[in-house]
C-alpha cells in the first residue's frame, strides 16, 4: 500500500537514501549534484529536513511497504506569499504510472493550500518530456518562462503554474 510521509528527523536516513537515489537517475532533472550531495554532512542533512519541515517549507516521502519510492517538497515562494514552489520532485522507476507521483502533488498542494497560497509554481528541464506531460496531466501548464538549467547552460529550465484554488484535498 502506498502512503506519503512528511519527511522529519525520524525518517531523515530514508530521505537522503531517496534524494541521493533521486539525483543519480534523473540528474537532469534537478538543480543540484549526486556528488554535491553525497558529501553533504549529518548536519547538512539535519538543515534540510528543518526547511522542509517549517512554517514555509514541507518534503514529503512516497513509501511503498516500507521501503521509500519517490520525494516531493514545497516551499512558499519568499516575495510572494500566494505562491508556493514544487521542488525535488521524483519517483522511482519502479513506482512510475502507479500514482505516487500524483498523490506527492496532492500532499504538495493540500500543504500549500494549507499555507494560504493560491498558485503552485515549479520548474522542469526542457528535456524532460515525461515530465512535462505528466504535470500537464494534473493541470498545470506552460507559462513561456524559462532561464537556464543552472548544470548546463546549454539547456533552459520551463515554468508551469497551477492555480490550487478550491482545489479537492487529499484525505490524510
Amino acid at each position: 500500500m502506498l502512503s506519503i510521509q512528511k519527511i522529519t528527523p525520524t525518517n531523515i536516513e530514508a530521505f537522503k537514501m531517496t534524494r541521493l537515489s533521486a539525483l543519480q537517475d534523473t540528474p537532469l532533472a534537478f538543480g543540484s549534484t549526486y556528488e554535491r550531495e553525497a558529501a553533504f554532512s549529518a548536519d547538512d542533512w539535519r538543515v534540510r529536513v528543518q526547511r522542509w519541515n517549517g512554517a514555509t517549507g514541507i518534503g514529503f516521502l512516497a513509501i511503498d511497504k516500507d521501503l521509500p519510492c519517490g520525494i516531493a517538497g514545497a516551499l512558499l515562494d519568499r516575495t510572494n506569499p500566494k505562491q508556493a514552489d514544487l521542488v525535488s520532485m521524483w519517483t522511482a522507476p519502479t513506482h512510475r504510472r502507479r500514482g505516487a507521483g500524483k498523490l506527492l502533488v496532492e500532499h504538495v498542494i493540500a500543504w500549500a493550500q494549507s499555507r494560504g497560497a493560491e498558485r503552485l509554481r515549479l520548474l522542469v528541464t526542457n528535456t524532460n518530456d515525461t515530465a512535462i506531460r505528466f504535470y500537464q496531466r494534473l493541470g498545470f501548464a506552460l507559462t513561456g518562462r524559462t532561464e537556464p538549467y543552472p548544470n548546463d547552460p546549454a539547456l533552459q529550465e520551463l515554468e508551469m503554474h497551477l492555480s490550487i484554488v478550491g482545489l479537492t484535498r487529499p484525505a490524510s
